[in-house]
């Protein structure tokens, strides 16, 4: 009898139809599995897992998984995952890193510029009739070339990100946990600073791509957030909790900072309805990843490390399996 594998909602086809010459393979409904107790379920009779971050993989879900082998997230992030719990049943987990980061670092360049050349509110200007013409006032906007970028999180996505603002003549300032190397330092010409605070404090764009751990959560509060100059905009495509989305909201519309993009929600997929009317401030359903390369990518890394468990391949051979 093959191994059963659920992935819990519909991804790219080739990677299920791989996955399905050598295993059974049940995909979900998007939605179907967003719950703990729709997990539990029915997870006992699978050896393998398929989730998507929306999908809460908690302790009473991988207690059920009598034949439970690996979890591997469609996704760079696993904080749906109860990871010692997995290490306590002797389950793999696994993610996918890497294969985003060119998508990521692309999508957070647009949304950085459509925020900053007004480039939304311009559009619906168009769409609802009101353009009679080209006006010296009109929609002014922020250059790039000369501003300061500030990257909160100079990781694979940050540091990629930072490679493109620089070709748009952005000088870079960071905060990391630790400093880039010498040599990426003098690649991106490259300031570190000390505190997110002072980040924010000496940035004309702030953008986050830090994971989210409880250091990180609410990161940007309503301290931070005061901290940005008024012409300053803030991006994230890192996680919404990172954002205290009820002061940001609340900035945006007193006019505190200038303009947002934001990817991601602190309550996915809920947005504060405050965010939903705030002026100049892009918002979009979690896209940032959304090219056919990247997800096909991702669905492939997750999948390769399912077969890989499930044929008992060693370890060191699954390059994306996490350290338990």
């Amino acid at each position: 009898m093959s191994a059963h594998v659920l992935i819990t909602e519909p991804i790219i086809k080739s990677v299920i139809d791989d996955l399905r010459a050598d295993f059974t393979v049940d995909v979900g409904q998007r939605g179907e599995f967003n719950t703990e107790e729709q997990l539990v379920e029915v997870i006992g009779k699978y050896d393998a897992l398929l989730p998507m971050l929306s999908n809460p993989v908690t302790k009473k879900v991988i207690e059920a998984g009598d034949n439970l082998k690996i979890i591997a997230n469609h996704a760079v992030g696993y904080n749906n995952i109860d990871l010692d719990a997995a290490k306590k049943a002797g389950i793999k987990v696994a993610n996918t890193p890497d294969v985003l980061t060119e998508a990521t670092a692309d999508f957070t360049m647009g949304l950085l510029l459509s925020v900053a050349r007004k480039i939304g509110p311009a559009q619906n200007y168009l769409r609802d009739g009101n353009f009679d013409g080209w006006e010296p006032l009109g929609f002014l906007g922020k250059e790039l070339n000369g501003q300061t970028l500030g990257i909160f999180g100079m990781g694979r996505i940050g540091t990629a990100v930072a490679r493109r603002a620089r070709a748009f003549g952005l000088e870079i300032r960071y905060h990391n946990r630790n400093k880039v190397s010498a040599g990426l330092h003098d690649e991106l010409d490259a300031t570190y600073v000390s505190s997110l605070q002072e980040l924010a404090e000496k940035s004309d764009f702030l953008s986050l791509h830090c994971p989210l751990t409880e250091e990180t959560h609410h990161a940007i509060n309503k301290k931070i957030i005061n901290s940005m100059p008024d012409n300053a905009i803030l991006i994230n495509t890192s996680r919404g909790p990172v954002i205290d989305e009820a002061e940001l909201a609340k900035a945006l519309h007193e006019g505190c900072i200038a303009g947002a993009g934001i990817d991601v929600f602190e309550e996915e997929p809920a947005v504060h309805p405050k965010l939903m009317s705030a002026p100049n401030c892009v918002i979009t359903p979690h896209i940032a990843s959304a090219t056919h390369q990247s997800r096909k990518a991702i669905g492939r890394l997750a999948a390769n490390a399912i077969r890989g468990v499930l044929e008992e391949k060693p370890d060191a051979a699954i390059s994306n399996l996490l350290p338990l």
